[in-house]
């Protein structure tokens, strides 16, 4: 039974950290129809600038230094760079091949700076664990759950209760529809864009907190974990991101609890089971399960 309720916990912590990610993901998706794969390159980012700057400023300092600083480079990405490509929803296709790109150069410089070190973030959690009963969780662990719980609802209420929620609802519903309306399109999708690089830079933290070692230059790659979290939800739900976030993180956690059962799926089952889920599930419900219905021409 503890062994049950240790993975239960595990894969909720990892749910509401790959939340952080997968929201960031149907955000910019929303705003601007554009499959972001450059995530993995930010939340390297915001990692890196936590562990390269806590020892000056404090864990806290640096957290908070790192969450602006991304989300700037963030919105830097999609003004300079992608809404030179097109703002149009045709050219959304080729603005995800652009982020492909950005994700090279920007990984390229982060790997070649960090090279093959570990990184430590300075969090202030370290190696503690707790004893909840029967079960004894990392102090990281509750942590993450706690302040993920926190951002994403925060994230909810910037979608439910201002302007620019409303606007990015509109954005999502008709786009030209909502710049006839006086929805300024490109703003919507700039502060979508510093929202989820924000966020990454959170999850950051919390990815390679203890049990972690630490932050390497393939810490970015953890980002393509939430990518199946995101599909499941259908793209353009916040809740669907939520569901399917905790669907994967308790699906890699039961896995690797309970690896020594599954070994004739082999050892490396527990790194595709997300995506087998992910495809598995798309069988039964091809647009996701929260996907919106569209109109239908009779």
């Amino acid at each position: 039974m503890s062994g049950f309720l240790d993975n239960l916990l595990n894969g909720l912590a990892l749910g509401s950290v790959y939340a952080l990610i997968a929201l960031g993901f149907v955000t910019i998706f929303k705003a601007s129809g554009v499959l972001s794969f450059a995530h993995g390159s930010l939340l390297l980012l915001g990692g890196y600038l936590v562990a390269v700057l806590h020892d000056d400023i404090g864990f806290a300092g640096a957290l908070a230094v790192a969450v602006l600083a991304t989300a700037a480079v963030a919105g830097a990405l999609d003004r300079l760079v992608l809404q030179r490509v097109g703002t149009d929803p045709h050219s959304a296709h080729v603005q995800t091949i652009v982020t492909i790109g950005i994700d090279i150069v920007l990984v390229t410089d982060l790997a070649r700076r960090i090279g093959g070190d570990l990184l430590p973030l300075g969090d202030p959690w370290g190696a503690a664990v707790t004893d909840l009963g029967p079960v004894t969780v990392a102090d990281s662990r509750i942590a993450a759950i706690l302040v993920s719980a926190v951002a994403i609802a925060g994230a909810f209420a910037l979608f439910r209760f201002t302007p620019w929620g409303l606007s990015l609802r509109a954005a999502a519903e008709d786009g030209e529809a909502a710049a006839l309306m006086g929805v300024r399109l490109t703003r919507v999708r700039t502060v979508a864009w510093c929202l989820a690089g924000g966020l990454a830079a959170l999850a950051a933290v919390f990815l390679v907190a203890f049990p972690a070692p630490g932050l390497e230059r393939t810490t970015g790659q953890i980002a393509l974990k939430a990518f199946p979290a995101a599909i499941l939800g259908g793209m353009t739900s916040p809740v669907g991101a939520l569901v399917g976030s905790m669907l994967i993180g308790l699906t890699e956690a039961f896995v690797a609890g309970y690896q020594s059962d599954l070994h004739v799926l082999g050892e490396g089952f527990g790194d595709v089971a997300p995506y087998a889920v992910m495809v598995l599930v798309l069988l039964v419900r091809p647009a996701g399960l929260f996907a919106a219905k569209g109109a239908a021409r009779v």
